[in-house]
């Protein structure tokens, strides 16, 4: 006799659903770090981490040009919250870097560390069941291991008020996924 159920329970998301859940959501949150990038070198030019600041933009703008391949050719529509995402990076970026180089660096360091746990969910979720999508957000995750690892070498932690500044951040960057996942 053959097993005609799905291999999800009912309610659950359709595999097909989640996978592009979790390329939109993965898209519009390199996305939001490209802002919060930018914001970043808006304020910070020069000093001891703009060239880092500047590489960690870059390797962020790979991984959005790979998570926007991978929408282009599975059809998945992009977030509608990308308006506020552009707006929202940036001004995090802008602000964190006004409160000097150790505040930009403590905000890669918060959101870095919530996208390792959620890369880290994702690539267990998929398994072998997408191996491209699980090699691109595995190679993203070792990539944003390195940032927060910059960061903390950038004296992250010795800002003033580091674990309000990171709460917040960590708090805002999960309510990110969750509304881009949805919306």
């Amino acid at each position: 006799m053959t097993n005609t159920r799905p291999p999800y329970l009912p309610g659950d998301h359709a595999p097909a659903d989640d996978t592009a859940r979790m390329i939109r959501v993965d898209q519009a949150g390199e996305y939001g770090a490209t802002r919060i990038y930018a914001g970043q070198l808006a304020v910070i030019r020069r000093g001891r981490a703009a060239g880092a600041i500047h590489e960690m933009a870059e390797q962020e703008q790979r991984h959005l040009a790979q998570f926007n391949r991978l929408m282009g050719e599975r059809r998945v529509r992009p977030t509608a919250l990308s308006p506020l995402w552009h707006v929202a990076g940036f001004a995090l970026g802008a602000a964190t870097a006004l409160l000097g180089e150790r505040a930009a660096m403590a905000c890669t360091v918060a959101v870095e560390e919530v996208i390792d746990g959620h890369y880290a969910r994702q690539a267990e979720r998929l398994g072998n069941a997408d191996p491209e999508l699980t090699e691109t957000i595995r190679n993203a995750r070792d990539d944003e291991l390195a940032h927060r690892d910059t960061a903390l070498a950038h004296e992250a932690r010795e800002t003033p008020g580091f674990d309000l500044i990171s709460g917040a951040i960590k708090t805002g960057a999960r309510i990110a996924i969750w509304l881009s996942e949805r919306i």
